[in-house]
């Protein structure tokens, strides 16, 4: 999404490589509309925080600023949760808490709400490219404990489907390695690695879930009341979907629908539309994120990366413009194919520990899965992946790809 660019162009299925080093000194979305007159700012978790954005976030060239990262970051995986079971602090998947007895009082998407409004307060009439990454609904569901209130259990119930399919290929099953890390799931005793999870914590999951999708559309809210929205485009997106119990998965870590559909909400002064709200139907991707909020702004358009060479040009991407479909009169565009594709990689047939069957290191993996996913289709393979290929640098990738 930031770079423009697949997996495969980039180069990096883990978080221990930084693109520009190990990839090529790609131009970013934020960093494109710095180029141009833009100041711009990053709140929370949008770079991968760590060694893949060279642990500054990918500052300076992308950010006019250093970016700003909530102090409370550092509790959300520590034991803050009071469990219900005994009194004590753990480290538990379901959080429900109460503001003074956390760590400074606040919780990190707070901060960061509190941060952006800071931001747009200072930027008077400049152009900015303000990006903010909530965490929730990430886990731990470490939430304010009156959003369960809007969300009673009761209203939850258990899945038709929420088993895994006859037939699946076990390349294909997550085994959702983080929920299972977590204090009270623990406690479960679900077998390895398809167990299934008991009905009443599967509900109480869903319930959580939902609940910090609220919280965080409150916040969403608090923060838009301070955006003048007549000379300002908002792209309101998420970075992956979240498993609740379907195929008896949960989790992010497959190639399923239900993990790779996110929500993609675009509002712009310069959108004409017959309505206040319109509907695409067309299959998108968030590759095309880039160069619809360039076309958007009025800048001069991103180049489209040459097909056999897409890792060569500093500037360009792979995505498309959205705006064909953003001025159509209809939902659906003729003219173009749209196609999302989507990649997972494992490190074998078979759900493992060591390495971790869901988030294995490049060295490790030697499958990847593809998916290609039409307005009526869906298509995934799981093919041979060797890492080496990718270590032997550009002109070893190029010769192989011209002999193919």
């Amino acid at each position: 999404m930031l770079t423009g660019r697949r997996p495969d162009t980039v180069r990096l299925y883990d978080f221990y490589s930084y693109w520009r080093q190990t990839s090529g000194n790609y131009t970013t979305l934020p960093q494109y509309f710095k180029q141009h007159g833009y100041r711009t700012h990053s709140v929370g978790k949008v770079f991968h925080p760590g060694a893949s954005s060279n642990f500054t976030d990918d500052y300076p060239l992308s950010w006019s600023e250093p970016t700003f990262h909530p102090s409370t970051d550092e509790y959300s995986n520590s034991p803050v949760c009071i469990d219900p079971e005994d009194g004590e602090l753990k480290r538990n998947l379901l959080c429900p808490v109460l503001l003074e007895t956390q760590p400074l009082h606040t919780l990190p998407d707070i901060e960061s709400t509190e941060e952006a409004k800071r931001f747009l307060q200072t930027v008077g009439h400049d152009p900015y490219f303000l990006a903010v990454g909530y965490r929730k609904p990430h886990i731990p569901f470490r939430i304010p404990i009156k959003y369960l209130a809007q969300h009673p259990v009761e209203k939850f119930q258990t899945l038709d489907l929420d088993y895994p399919p006859y037939g699946l290929p076990t390349v294909a099953w997550s085994s959702f390695l983080d929920v299972r890390n977590r204090d009270d799931f623990q406690q479960l005793n679900v077998s390895f690695p398809f167990g299934r999870v008991p009905d009443e914590f599967k509900l109480r999951i869903r319930q959580h879930y939902y609940a910090a999708v609220t919280f965080v559309d409150d916040l969403i809210g608090e923060l838009l009341k301070e955006v003048d929205l007549s000379r300002t485009i908002v792209a309101l997106v998420g970075d992956h979907g979240w498993a609740l119990g379907e195929h008896g998965e949960w989790a992010k870590y497959s190639n399923y629908d239900v993990a790779v559909r996110i929500p993609l909400v675009l509002s712009a002064p310069t959108l004409q539309v017959k309505s206040d709200r319109q509907k695409i139907e067309n299959v998108v991707e968030l590759l095309d994120l880039y160069s619809t909020l360039v076309d958007l702004a009025g800048l001069p358009p991103v180049p489209g990366c040459n097909v056999q060479q897409p890792h060569k040009a500093t500037t360009c991407t792979e995505g498309k413009s959205l705006m064909p479909l953003l001025q159509a009169n209809s939902s659906r565009d003729a003219d173009t194919e749209w196609i999302a594709y989507s990649q997972y990689p494992r490190p074998g047939t078979y759900p493992t520990l060591f390495p971790n069957s869901d988030e294995p290191k490049l060295k490790h993996i030697k499958i990847m899965g593809y998916s290609m996913r039409t307005d009526r289709f869906r298509y995934t393979a799981w093919i041979k992946f060797d890492p080496a290929y990718f270590k032997r640098g550009k002109e070893t990738v190029d010769r192989r790809r011209t002999k193919e």
